[in-house]
């Protein structure tokens, strides 16, 4: 059978490889956070979304426990995702500045966004061993995205990712703006994630980001 972006979707939103994501995605949705507390979590893996003939493919970590993996779609419902979606609004690649739910009129133009791990991870750290059960769909992403120039990762745990799976052996230290010639050709630029952590200490601020989707917006003419 022949591959799509769609079997990948369907075939990640299925997946149990990994028992203690599923547990621990499955318990955060039955105890919940008083917020959300009338809310259905998703508790599934969270599949990549976006536009199939984008230029720019955005990797980050994985969901958070009552971000994606309450909504279903990744940095979708938390402070994360507002800074990311801000910034591609911003830069042209997104209809609205914010997102808050699958249903919430979110389009993105010219890009796509994945993760390095489908399921909400404890403390947002995956083992090596869950990072590589879920590493082959973000190949299988890379191989499917025919249009994408560049790449843009966000923080050092997404840098080390598609390094592996794109084969890119040599590479400098991680560190927000680094940017290294794939393999393929298409460029990666790092950024730091925009955690509350590195977001608050204003480690990253917003013109540090944007410039990042402005440098990317560029690269992609440049190496189309």
């Amino acid at each position: 059978m022949e591959d799509s972006l769609e079997r990948v979707t369907a075939e990640v939103i299925e997946c149990r490889k990994c028992p203690r994501l599923v547990a621990w995605r499955e318990q955060v949705a039955r105890e919940k956070r008083a917020a959300f507390k009338n809310e259905e979590y998703w508790a599934r893996p969270v599949p990549s979304f976006g536009d199939p003939n984008a230029e720019l493919l955005i990797v980050g970590l994985a969901p958070a426990a009552h971000g994606g993996n309450r909504t279903g779609r990744i940095f979708t419902g938390d402070r994360s995702g507002d800074w990311l979606f801000g910034a591609l609004y911003r830069a042209g690649y997104a209809n609205q500045p914010t997102s808050v739910s699958r249903d919430d009129g979110l389009r993105l133009t010219g890009a796509y966004i994945g993760a390095c791990v489908r399921c909400a991870p404890p403390a947002n750290r995956p083992t090596p061993e869950e990072r590589d059960n879920c590493l082959p769909y973000l190949i299988r992403e890379l191989r499917l995205l025919t249009n994408v120039r560049v790449i843009v990762c966000l923080g050092q745990f997404a840098y080390e990712c598609v390094a592996r799976a794109t084969g890119l052996k040599a590479r400098p230290p991680f560190g927000h703006g680094v940017q290294v010639t794939l393999p393929d050709g298409r460029r990666l630029i790092c950024s730091f994630h925009p955690s509350q952590q590195n977001t608050f200490t204003r480690k990253l601020t917003v013109p540090m980001f944007d410039a990042i989707f402005l440098r990317a917006r560029t690269l992609a003419q440049q190496v189309g």
